[in-house]
């Protein structure tokens, strides 16, 4: 009986590769611990920049995890160890786990983007600040010396004066200053925007991973209701 010979042929067959398939699923689920183990230590709760990216690192990384746990629970109930049994309840209910720790991360991920965007806007006003009082510094200084102070001092500095006068000198530099006071907010509005835009693009693909990420887990978890039983 040629076709019973070949269908027990391919049920081995199957039965080995469900073996290997499974053993790459728990092997990806070790390699997802050591990287969840490393991204917790230390930890630095209430820093929202190590929460945002730890977040990011999260979800980043959650394709591994969940390619593995496919790959572990491939088969169903066929070819299983006893051993394997309690390790797939196991396995079956941290799926849900995961999948509702990924939709907590959602409002803490908010939460980081608004805090590092004061934060951001914080520092950026800062230096802003510092530069701009050495600016009002300098003005102060140029409105109290006199032209010849300034005529000298540029002569001294090497540089030319153009055929100006003194009065001519002193009122360049004061424009110059002002000039430079501008570009310091306008820079400083520039830095705040961009930074702005780059925190709001990856918090919103963080966000969308990780509804995905937890969409997928609860799914997985939903479909084991077997290993449960």
């Amino acid at each position: 009986m040629p076709i019973v010979q070949e269908l027990q042929d391919f049920a081995f067959s199957q039965q080995g590769s469900m073996t290997i398939v499974r053993s790459l699923g728990y092997g990806l689920l070790l390699l997802a611990l050591f990287d969840i183990i490393e991204m917790f230590i230390p930890p630095n709760f209430m820093n929202p920049v190590w929460e945002f990216q730890t977040m990011g690192m999260l979800v980043e990384k959650v394709p591994v995890p969940l390619i593995g746990l496919v790959l572990v629970f491939f088969g169903e109930l066929h070819s299983r160890t006893k051993l394997e049994i309690p390790i797939l309840k196991f396995l079956s209910w941290l799926t849900l786990l995961f999948g509702i720790l990924f939709f907590l991360l959602i409002p803490l991920g908010l939460t980081s983007t608004i805090r590092l965007n004061s934060q951001n806007a914080a520092q950026v006003q800062t230096v802003s600040t510092q530069k701009i009082s050495q600016a009002d510094q300098l003005e102060q200084q140029v409105n109290k010396a006199s032209p010849e102070q300034i005529d000298k001092f540029l002569k001294s500095q090497g540089r030319q004066t153009d055929g100006k006068n003194p009065q001519q000198l002193k009122e360049q530099l004061l424009s110059q200053v002002s000039q430079a006071k501008q570009q310091i907010k306008t820079q400083a509005e520039a830095t705040q925007s961009l930074r702005g835009l780059s925190l709001i693009k990856t918090s919103v693909k963080w966000n969308l991973g990780a509804v995905v990420a937890g969409t997928l887990f609860i799914s997985i978890w939903k479909g084991t209701r077997w290993a449960r039983n």
